[in-house]
This record gives structure tokens, sequence and C-alpha cells, in this order.
């Protein structure tokens, strides 16, 4: 694997139960690139991402995380559920949650999580959000909650699944843009499925194209 290699799928197939979606899928991502991963539904994207986060296990084949990967954490913002977008938590606490996978033993967050968590607040630009309920929030606040949290997980990897989903126009912009930001300023690394097709072509500098027959690769 190269030193700027994080991800690396070989020869993977994806499905559920009996159906298979995917079949000999290869795939290298590496640092700072920006992914958009597009298709009808159904065929195989949040699978995908699923088995990539060792959430669903791949019907053949291998994912290999790169060690630099594994050390600094992945994040992952999900699809919301109705009953995730009326959790009743505060902001300061959905996106703190971010943080557990630095607890090791200790039951406890510490300062440095408490301080990572108020970094990527302040960094979504929902500081003065902390102590209001999340599910009090409008769909674009709550998705910017759920990117901190997702930030608070990692420093390299974002992980994404139609993060702008049900967003209105100008929104969805603004989700882009923090989004654009992230991979050219700070350098991370961006993994998306996306239902929208202009999304590769203004953002992505790769796209995992998926269809009835084929899976594409467009650089």
């Amino acid at each position: 694997m190269s030193s700027d290699t994080i991800l690396t799928c070989r020869d993977l197939s994806l499905g559920y139960e009996n159906i298979t979606l995917v079949t000999g899928l290869d795939l290298t991502v590496c640092k700072g690139e920006y992914w958009c991963i597009t298709g009808e539904n159904g065929t195989g994207k949040s699978t995908l991402m699923k088995t990539i986060l060792g959430l669903r296990p791949a019907l053949k084949g291998e994912v290999i995380w790169s060690d630099d990967a594994m050390r600094s954490g992945i994040g992952y913002l999900p699809q919301q559920t109705d009953v995730q977008r009326d959790f009743p938590a505060s902001v300061y606490e959905v996106v703190l949650s971010g943080c557990q996978g630095m607890l090791g033993i200790r039951p406890f967050y510490g300062k440095a999580e408490k301080e990572r968590a108020a970094l990527n607040m302040k960094r979504m630009d929902i500081y003065d959000l902390r102590r209001r309920c999340y599910r009090e929030l409008s769909g674009g606040q709550q998705q910017r909650v759920l990117l901190a949290r997702a930030l608070c997980a990692t420093g390299d990897v974002l992980v994404m699944d139609e993060p702008v989903a049900a967003l209105d126009p100008k929104v969805t912009e603004e989700m882009y843009e923090l989004i654009r930001k992230l991979n050219k300023e700070d350098k991370i690394t961006i993994i998306m499925v996306t239902h929208d097709p202009a999304a590769p072509e203004r953002f992505a500098t790769h796209e995992l194209r998926f269809g009835e027959e084929v899976t594409k690769i467009v650089y």
C-alpha cells in the first residue's frame, strides 16, 4: 500500500441476504481526494458505505484501511432517520458523542474531548447553538451538528451518505461549501454518496458511478 493510500478495496462483492449488487470492485482512495459515489437507488452506493465502515460484511474481497486512517479515526455522516431527527439531546451532547473513540477505557469525557467538541462546533458555526435541543433545529443546522460530530471522530477521513438530502437549495450550497473547505483547506479526504448529478463535476476529484450492469470509476 502506498504511503498516500488511505483505503483499498480488492475484488469486492457487495450485497445483502441473497442479493448481489456489485462484483469485482477494485478501488484505491488516496489522501486529500474527494470521491463522489453516484448511481440510482438500489445499485449499491449505501451498501458500499456500510461495507467499508465494517457495518456490513463484504460478500467477497477485502477492505483495507491504512494504519494512519485507523489511528486518526474515520468520521461518518449517515443518512438521518425520522427518529434521529427527533433526538432529545443538546447540540453539545450530540457533537461530544463523536469523541467516544478517544475514551479508551475511561468512562467520562475529559478536557481534550471537550475542547475537540468546542473546536468543531466553531468550525461548523454552531457554537452559539450548543445548549439548544437538537430536535428543535432546522434541517441545515442538524446537518452541521452531525458534521461536527463526525469531525470529532477523525482528522483525516469523512464518509458521508447523502449529506444534503432534503435540504433547500441555499442550505445545500452552504453544506457543499463547508465540505469543500474541509477538503481543500484542511486536507480531509472525502467519500460522499450523492444523488446530485452535478456534484462530481463541481466538487470531486474522482467519481465512482454505480449502474445496473457496470461500476465505473471516472477520474
